[in-house]
């Protein structure tokens, strides 16, 4: 079977979005990432102290909204260097007023929960020290167990200057909604190349590349069943994955039966569920 190359990652994370300006000050203001310019109806949001894009934003005013139990975007994940830094992301939110949908410790990471103004759904975490990740039955332990707010939020000391954004920050995963979880291993691992992770988690299929928790979290938790997400609704467009010899990727996927097309620098690659995967080289010294 054939395996990812270890340095693969994730990099961007594509949406189209009917009201591109309220999606954009919602990313800035609450999220804390920055747009430093846009062109017409897109716009790309870096952490505060730059850096590639993590999100992109396409604006669509005319585009449908998806069906909810279709598949598409379950959550995009922003990964963050420290467990401060999460509690400065949580100041930020309950700053802005907006709600958080959940908060969770996960054993291999602690992670807030937030939507959108579009509803496409947000993560933030940070993950423990990988010798802390524990191991049952051949796969990592993960779990979803109530995070205790207060607790993290006295990481933070009094006398931090005024919130200087999300300074620092990547692309740690992204979560699919998808129909059929047999299907989903036959692309992401069969195809694409990923190791499973864990398959244990009811409804839930985990898989990742150079022995990272997961790259992308694939259920059926209120999709099972349902439709492939139609091309140009709102939501996600596509998730990009950084990996080396992105084409050779890109035709294992094709001879596998996939369909495939040329994108940009790389190659757009769709999976069973209409969810688009675009497969590109790491950009020169991390960008």
């Amino acid at each position: 079977m054939p395996t990812l190359d270890p340095a693969t990652s994730v990099g961007r994370v594509a949406l189209t979005v009917a009201d591109l300006a309220r999606a954009r000050t919602f990313y800035e203001r609450v999220v804390g990432l920055r747009a430093p310019a846009h062109d017409g109806e897109r716009a790309s949001l870096r952490p505060a102290a730059g850096g590639p894009p993590l999100v992109e934003l396409l604006g669509d005013a005319d585009a449908p909204t998806p069906p909810a139990s279709g598949c598409g975007l379950f959550h995009l994940a922003l990964l963050l260097p420290s467990r401060l830094e999460l509690a400065r992301a949580l100041r930020r939110i309950v700053a802005s007023g907006w709600p958080l949908s959940g908060a969770s410790d996960h054993l291999v990471s602690e992670a807030l929960y937030l939507s959108d103004p579009e509803g496409n759904g947000i993560e933030i975490y940070h993950d423990r020290p990988r010798e802390e990740w524990r191991r049952r039955d051949g796969e990592l332990e993960m779990a979803t167990l109530p995070l205790d707010l207060q607790e993290l939020a006295g990481e933070l000391r009094g006398g931090e200057a005024t919130d200087a954004g999300m300074t620092d920050a990547r692309m740690g995963h992204v979560h699919l909604r998808v129909a059929d979880l047999a299907a989903a291993e036959r692309f992401y691992a069969d195809a694409l190349g990923f190791e499973v992770t864990v398959r244990s988690y009811p409804g839930a299929l985990f898989v990742a590349a150079g022995g990272y928790h997961h790259h992308v979290g694939l259920n059926t938790w209120s999709s099972a069943g349902g439709p492939p997400r139609p091309p140009g609704t709102r939501g996600l467009h596509h998730v990009e994955l950084l990996t080396p010899r992105p084409r050779e990727v890109a035709e294992r996927a094709a001879a596998a039966g996939y369909a495939t097309r040329e994108w940009d620098d790389g190659a757009l690659v769709t999976d069973p569920f209409g969810n688009d995967v675009l497969l590109s080289a790491p950009p020169p010294n991390g960008g």
